[in-house]
């Protein structure tokens, strides 16, 4: 049974619609005189009557059906919340029951378009083109789900929300407060996904809700205390509070030392939030004596301490909790043995271990991979990347030795060939800004006259243009108008349709998935198992020049996968009788790479390099499908 009244202030929001605006907004003044006296009265009728048990709904919300997992940071930020979350959700989907994520950020922005790679890393691309912290990556790829808007908040967004609603007349006279309207707008939303953020968009039995930043921090405060009301409304067994904190090893003193996340974890239970299950945080796994310690200063069982120490791999978390019983004490804790699928179980984890043991197995092949990137010193710009070339080396048995590379020091194509020599292939990513864009450039020159296996992402398809239209057309001068706004020849540029739409950050920005139709017959068909239609992700804002088109492709360059309807270009590669793999995506192939379903793009890549290196990898069951063999294709060009 729910702990407080349910009854709303009838004059606030009882009647407010699905969306959290009200159903009666503030008349217009051509309306007329009368429905202005009825809207101020309105005014006079709730003063007085009202409730301070704001807390609002969807329509048909039932509390105490879904459960909440929290996760809440302590010591300090960066420490994996999303990473033991996502594996936390999965233990539980493996179980059969469907799972919610959500990362709720405490920044004033909208969302993470705008925020440097090195301050918050990549910025991950959803289905519904909404821009967010890379940790809904993590979610999406741990939990093979799409996620969408609903899956992501940000104090920006909450706070818009409110502001607006207030100048709507949403509230009716009500003193507008962080407690109860704002931590009320946390609850309406989380709510919300618990509705229709589960499977096929029904409810969801659990919802898994990552806090940003760590406790004690002004800026997520609310979202505290939203969570702290919202475990006491729903009711006994329906929530689960986790602190993830930090266990530091000072080198100097050779041991670990436990002060920090006693007070960590302190500063949460000020807060009024008794931790059910702590994750100690470490570089080693965390020993007994600390953990009692955490035990004895956090109120929380032994059993119910985890050591998420460091580990080869993210994706053996799971299964490391679950040897710990942590799915089983969740289970306990939020009464969810009854929902249990033995049969999807059994299944899931066979599926994941198969995986696991592949993760960690000794493999029988080897390669060395190149990313010539401006971020090279911050892998966290390039999570996707890095996750999907890891899910590729684990389905061909190959590891794969990344080396990044900073492209702001190439120069020529001799600095380009030193840096190149010794690769079996290169990715060339994405990236905004000129800086290091000639150096690019000068790699996929190397690449494609050396037949180096290369996969250029969004950025990377943009320089595999101009490359081409530079030294193959011939036209010296080539480059995007986003880098020199009067070259001569504009191979990239913004497309009329875009421009008309400038006018503030992110307006001309193509987001989202969108389809990408493949020409039969074409590597990139090849790849997608003879496909002719994509869904992919797209963040860019500079196409191909439809002007430009005809002539590079004369010259040899190959347009195989474009926008359905419109001249807009989304796919290049060259013809598999000169090279043995090149090819560039306008979108970003990275974003949807599951552990179980690799990335076609990259698992080809890793197929070229290997085949390159042994030709008779082509002849094997696993190379026929993903190595364009025959004509010489896998040859070196």
């Amino acid at each position: 049974m729910p702990l407080t009244p349910r009854q709303h202030d009838p004059h606030a929001d009882a009647d407010a619609d699905a969306s959290g605006g009200p159903s009666n907004p503030e008349p217009r003044a051509s309306d007329g005189d009368a429905a202005d006296a009825e809207f101020l009265a309105a005014f006079g009728r709730g003063e007085g009557v009202g409730t301070e048990w704001y807390s609002p709904e969807p329509a048909g919300y039932v509390r105490g059906r879904t459960k909440y997992v929290v996760v809440i940071g302590t010591v300090m930020s960066g420490l994996g919340k999303g990473i033991f979350s996502s594996s936390l959700a999965k233990l539980l989907q493996d179980k059969g029951l469907s799972v919610a994520p959500i990362k709720m950020e405490g920044y004033l922005n909208i969302d993470s378009g705008t925020l440097n790679p090195y301050r918050h890393g990549e910025v991950f691309v959803l289905d519904d083109g909404l821009e967010t912290d890379m940790d809904l990556g993590t979610y999406e790829r741990m939990l093979h789900l799409n996620l969408t808007r609903r899956n992501y908040v940000t104090a920006g967004q909450i706070y818009t929300e409110v502001l607006d609603r207030e100048r709507r007349g949403g509230y009716l006279g009500r003193d507008v407060q962080m407690i109860p309207h704002v931590t009320g707008a946390v609850k309406y939303k989380l709510r919300d996904l618990a509705m229709h953020g589960g499977r096929d968009g029904g409810p969801a039995d659990v919802v898994f809700v990552e806090v940003g930043g760590t406790a004690g921090d002004y800026e997520n405060g609310f979202y505290i205390e939203a969570l702290r009301e919202l475990a006491f409304e729903e009711g006994p067994e329906s929530a689960c509070f986790v602190a993830l904190t930090y266990i530091l090893e000072p080198q100097i003193l050779g041991e670990q030392k436990s002060k920090a996340a006693q007070l960590g974890i302190k500063r949460l239970m000020e807060a009024g939030i008794q931790p059910h299950l702590v994750a100690c945080r470490a570089k080693n796994p965390v020993n007994e004596t600390v953990m009692e310690k955490i035990g004895m200063f956090s109120n929380v069982p032994m059993t119910r301490i985890f050591s998420m120490h460091d580990r080869d791999s993210v994706y053996s978390i799971p299964e490391e909790m679950r040897k710990a019983s942590l799915d089983r004490e969740i289970l306990s804790m939020l009464d969810l043995h009854d929902r249990v699928n033995p049969v999807h179980e059994d299944e899931a984890r066979h599926r994941w271990s198969d995986f696991a043991r592949k993760l960690s197995g000794t493999r029988s092949r080897s390669i060395t991979l190149g990313i010539p990137g401006k971020y090279a010193a911050l892998r966290d710009a390039y999570a996707s990347i890095d996750k999907a070339i890891e899910h590729a080396g684990v389905h061909l048995d190959c590891d794969i030795d990344v080396q990044w590379i900073d492209t702001t020091d190439i120069e020529n194509a001799a600095d380009a060939g030193s840096v190149l020599d010794g690769l079996d292939a290169i990715i060339v990513p994405g990236g905004f800004g000129i800086r290091g864009v000639e150096g690019k450039i000068r790699c996929v020159e190397h690449a494609r006259t050396h037949g180096l296996p290369f996969l250029g992402i969004c950025l990377g398809f943009q320089v595999a243009v101009i490359e081409h239209a530079r030294h193959v057309l011939g036209l010296d001068d080539a480059h995007s108008t986003e880098f020199s706004p009067n070259t001569p020849h504009p191979v990239i540029a913004e497309l009329p349709d875009q421009k008309r739409l400038e006018g503030i950050m992110g307006g001309t920005m193509r987001l989202g998935a969108q389809d990408v139709a493949l020409e039969p017959g074409s590597l990139v068909s090849f790849l997608h198992g003879g496909a002719i239609r994509i869904h992919e992700r797209f963040r860019h804002r500079f196409e191909v020049e439809p002007a430009y088109i005809d002539r590079l492709q004369e010259a040899g360059l190959r347009f195989s996968g474009r926008h359905p309807d419109h001249p807009i270009m989304q796919v290049l590669e060259l013809p598999v009788e000169t090279h043995p793999y090149f090819i560039g995506a306008q979108y970003h192939p990275e974003l949807t790479g599951r552990p179980l379903a690799p990335q076609p793009l990259f698992m080809g890549l890793v197929a070229a390099a290997i085949a390159r290196q042994e030709p008779d990898f082509a002849l094997t069951s696993v190379g026929r499908r993903w190595v364009r063999h025959g004509n010489g294709c896998t040859t070196s060009a």
